[in-house]
């Protein structure tokens, strides 16, 4: 192969760890740059050869107003958005122009779910960025909670370790879906497991394939993820769920009117401990907007091929 002929059949691509302000914590991502020449089935090859739990592609965008066309995917499948990897990607992009010391842009991606802006910053060396989630989470229109009896075994937990004060297990989306599961303590988050055939059983009453743990700490929550039949084992940080969370937490009284902030922590139980900040707008009671926020630290670069 000529030096020529291997330019043209690979292409750049970088890693970071997102939601974290430490390498080798919070969530790997991987970003295909230059991919407008992908079809579906490559990307999907090449997402799963980084087996990463998300792999996004940047092609140019359909509105040159928009700085960036951008495709999501699993492992085993595309999906129309992503937190970890808006977050990871808007950095990416932004640090590319950005200005020495502090600055403020707007990245503009064009997802499957929709036009998502980031706002990305720099203050006193921090790097940051915050997207408004492009759907205001809702109910999931089919798929049933899982009883308590269930969800312990599907976790390997005891029916008591489910729930918490108002919490109670629930189906929302916003793109995507999650199965919420309020649990007691960090005693029991520490605990759970996926339990087959129970945790199939449970998934499949709930109509997802997937499971968000929750239990409260200071000035926030502590979350798992687990999404085994989706090619992920455990997430150490989902920024999708955690912009969904804001429908369970309202069900359960949990926000107050006007705006709600805090702080998701998740990865601990891994050793990828990730922060996603976490705010909520509601007025009347009704759920208004989401903004999910946190930072990234890059990896590695190099060329892929092309499958």
């Amino acid at each position: 192969m000529t030096p020529m002929e291997a330019c043209l059949s690979d292409l750049p691509f970088v890693t970071c760890d997102v939601f974290t302000n430490s390498r080798f914590a919070g969530n790997p991502l991987a970003i295909v740059e230059e991919a407008q020449g992908l079809s579906t089935e490559a990307m999907q090859t090449l997402a799963r050869e980084f087996n990463l739990s998300e792999t996004i592609f940047v092609m140019p965008p359909e509105d040159p107003a928009n700085t960036a066309a951008v495709r999501i995917f699993f492992p085993t499948a595309e999906i129309p958005f992503a937190g970890h990897p808006t977050i990871g990607c808007a950095l990416h992009l932004a640090l590319k122009d950005a200005p020495e010391g502090d600055f403020e842009c707007e990245i503009r991606l064009e997802e499957v779910a929709g036009l998502v802006p980031v706002r990305v910053w720099r203050k006193d060396g921090d790097l940051n960025a915050e997207f408004q989630a492009p759907v205001v989470p809702h109910a999931a229109p089919d798929g049933t909670a899982p009883t308590a009896d269930l969800l312990a075994q599907a976790l390997d937990l005891s029916p008591d370790h489910i729930g918490f004060s108002s919490h109670a297990p629930g189906i929302w989306q916003g793109g995507p879906r999650f199965m919420y599961v309020p649990v007691r303590d960090l005693e029991a988050l520490a605990q759970a497991r996926p339990i087959e055939p129970y945790w199939t059983e449970a998934i499949t009453t709930g109509a997802v394939d997937n499971a968000y743990l929750y239990t409260p700490v200071e000035g926030g929550y502590r979350a798992r993820m687990f999404s085994p039949t989706a090619g992920i084992p455990e997430d150490p940080a989902t920024g999708s769920a955690s912009a969904i969370l804001a429908a369970q937490l309202l069900d359960a009284d949990a926000l107050t009117e006007g705006a709600t902030a805090l702080t998701l922590h998740q990865g601990v139980e891994m050793g990828r401990p990730s922060q996603i900040g976490f705010r909520a707008v509601t007025a009347s009671g009704t759920l208004k907007a989401v903004y999910i926020s946190g930072s990234a630290r890059p990896i590695s670069t190099g060329r892929i091929t092309v499958p």
